[in-house]
């Protein structure tokens, strides 16, 4: 379906190797690696501080074994992802950007402002609230199932599912 891997959150700390354990605060980074967006997960005690070329990165705890942590959504992490994949041209992430997009709007930190067709594209345009930006989307005119897929890989590679 996409052209990327996602993971979700990881067991191990990347700097050190060790194992995470349940309840311990961890930090997590998204980032952009040759075309593919990677997680890495680190112990509080060996985190480095934020890349500098993080598309994101946030503060969690590791969940019990076998439970789902309660999944806190962060729009400012949401904008983060979205603004990285401004200029995308591959319909993977083109399909990310999108779904992101909605969750924006569902989350009222985005706003619809108009539906317009160029170059025989649909764009959707939209205000973020806080900044006052306007966006331009692409819309990757996706089936339900398809949607259904890329909303689950996006909770995923931000570890709310």
């Amino acid at each position: 379906m996409t052209n990327y891997q996602i993971h979700g959150p990881a067991r191990t700390c990347t700097t050190t190797g060790r194992e995470l354990k349940p309840g311990e605060r961890v930090f997590s980074v998204l980032r952009d690696e040759a075309g593919q967006f990677v997680r890495k997960d680190y112990a509080s005690d060996a985190w480095p501080g934020p890349p500098t070329d993080a598309i994101a990165w946030w503060a969690g705890r590791v969940p019990e074994a076998g439970k789902r942590a309660k999944p806190v959504i962060n729009d400012d992490l949401l904008v983060d992802c979205f603004e990285h994949l401004t200029e995308t041209a591959d319909p993977g992430r083109l399909r990310f950007r999108y779904v992101v997009a909605l969750l924006l709007m569902r989350r009222k930190r985005f706003r619809f402002e108009d539906a317009t067709k160029k170059d025989d594209r649909e764009l959707m345009m939209v205000r973020d609230l806080k900044s006052g930006r306007k966006h331009e989307i692409v819309d990757p005119l996706m089936t339900e199932p398809e949607m259904d897929t890329v909303r689950d890989e996006v909770f995923r590679v931000l570890g709310w599912e």
